[in-house]
């Protein structure tokens, strides 16, 4: 359907983190979201008969919404378990819930804590797993994200995303999708709140074939300075929520406020995963504002996830 989708390379293949795909595959996968989203009425039968089984562990808006209408966009069929529905929560093994559901869907989409759970689902089935998010890795986002950012800026090699809060699952994935693209990022969180190291190293790796710089450091004015994009998320994210007080005290100095952007470029977009914390992590007039893309930003994880579903699952 989609001459830019080569399912010799897509076809069958987990998506848990965009370390595993290579800078021309994640190109390709962007320019079949662009080229969904622009002719949504051609994708129309694209996955007829195909099912997907939605794993979720914890609560969900965008990720359970776009995934379900992805696939009911593309002529398929999503089906939503939650823990108390499934054996798997009951205390079933992984491994055999992954050989069950791979004799009745053609996916299975998973959100949940444990990335090591999602390798363990992957290794056991038959049938493409895809990372919703897990506390590893969020790269259905990143993937939204990048084709945000090229929609506005017309590239992505070269750019500079400053990503301003706490080094998590999105700070690692918008790491790999800077690596990967030739996109420079710089991190900037709390003592204490870094990104994990080993993911920052494997990220280095890739960088370094693509040209990108990747920055790690405590003080948001230097990773802001003459940014094209600026990102954050909430400060406690989904598990943390017991820590909160403790992060709004090392967090103070870390929202993005037209002071900090002031120091970006004049033409940069502002973008956040969403649900925000108003007045926390993010001041109401640059997510409100002229420069905010976090709509189209949202808009694009059914885009990203079209793309991703039908390179996967598609076998014509």
């Amino acid at each position: 359907m989609n001459a830019a989708i080569d399912n010799k390379t897509f076809y069958g293949r987990d998506f848990l983190t965009l370390l595993d795909y290579t800078p021309n595959e994640i190109d390709t996968l962007l320019k079949s979201a662009l080229t969904i989203k622009q002719n949504k009425a051609d994708y129309a039968d694209a996955l007829k008969g195909k099912s997907l089984g939605m794993i979720f562990e914890n609560a969900s808006t965008r990720t359970r919404v776009s995934f379900e209408v992805g696939m009911t966009q593309l002529g398929g069929h999503a089906l939503f378990l939650s823990p108390r529905d499934m054996q798997i929560g009951r205390g079933e093994p992984v491994k055999d819930t992954a050989n069950v559901l791979s004799r009745y869907v053609d996916a299975i989409m998973i959100r949940t804590n444990s990335h090591e759970l999602v390798e363990e689902l992957a290794e056991h089935a038959s049938v493409p797993v895809i990372n919703a998010l897990t506390d590893g890795y969020h790269p259905c986002q990143a993937m939204a994200d990048l084709l945000t950012i090229y929609e506005y800026k017309n590239e992505l090699k070269g750019l500079k995303l400053a990503y301003v809060g706490d080094g998590n699952n999105v700070a690692h994935s918008l790491l790999a999708a800077g690596a990967k693209v030739g996109m420079d990022i710089s991190i900037a969180t709390p003592k204490g709140y870094e990104v994990n190291q080993e993911i920052f190293e494997k990220a280095n790796e890739a960088a370094e074939k693509t040209g990108a710089t990747l920055v790690q450091t405590n003080d948001p004015k230097e990773a802001v300075k003459d940014a094209d994009v600026i990102y954050t998320d909430v400060w406690a994210s989904m598990g943390y929520e017991q820590e909160q007080e403790e992060r709004l005290k090392q967090f103070s100095q870390y929202q993005v406020n037209s002071q900090l952007a002031s120091l970006a470029k004049d033409d940069f977009i502002f973008l956040h995963c969403l649900p925000a914390h108003r007045g926390e992590e993010v001041a109401a007039d640059i997510i409100d504002g002229k420069q905010s893309a976090v709509y189209d930003q949202a808009e694009n994880r059914l885009h990203a996830q079209k793309a991703i579903l039908l390179a996967l699952i598609s076998n014509s």
